[in-house]
């Protein structure tokens, strides 16, 4: 199966929360992981906002992001090319969305998963409306 994770779900297997477990799942399942480039920097800057928060330690900090580099490049990343822009800006024109989840949703549409996963319930919302199947793992903690 081809799976696609946005930040949401990916962050998910670095902080343990409600749909780690699903993650875990989902990725013993797929056959090709695919994340959009912007997937490190999301969850880097929710993990440096923990750490600011005094929610991680640095020695934690350090672990997750050596293992999150390591497990991105093991995946397909997918690039922001003009044909994912141009279907970012559909899906911003016909949901209510940011523009960093229109590009997750866009990479898997041009990547043509076969499996979409969140934790962003706008997201998952907009990822069916444009004929994605989904999977909603768990409420997103705010990691991304």
């Amino acid at each position: 199966m081809k799976l696609i994770c946005d930040s949401s779900a990916f962050a998910k297997r670095y902080v343990l929360e409600d749909g780690s477990e699903i993650l875990d799942h989902l990725l013993q399942r797929a056959s090709q992981l695919g994340l959009c480039t912007i997937v490190l920097p999301e969850i880097i800057s929710g993990l440096n906002r923990r750490r600011r928060e005094q929610l991680l330690s640095l020695d934690d900090y350090r672990t997750i992001k050596k293992n999150l580099i390591e497990d991105i490049h093991d995946a397909i990343v997918l690039q922001v090319t003009p044909s994912v822009i141009s279907h970012s800006v559909n899906l911003l024109e016909t949901n209510t969305l940011r523009a960093m989840d229109a590009l997750h949703i866009a990479c898997a549409l041009e990547w043509q998963a076969e499996l979409f996963a969140t934790a962003d319930r706008r997201q998952l919302t907009a990822a069916q409306n444009a004929g994605l199947l989904t999977e909603y793992i768990g409420q997103q903690d705010g990691c991304t």
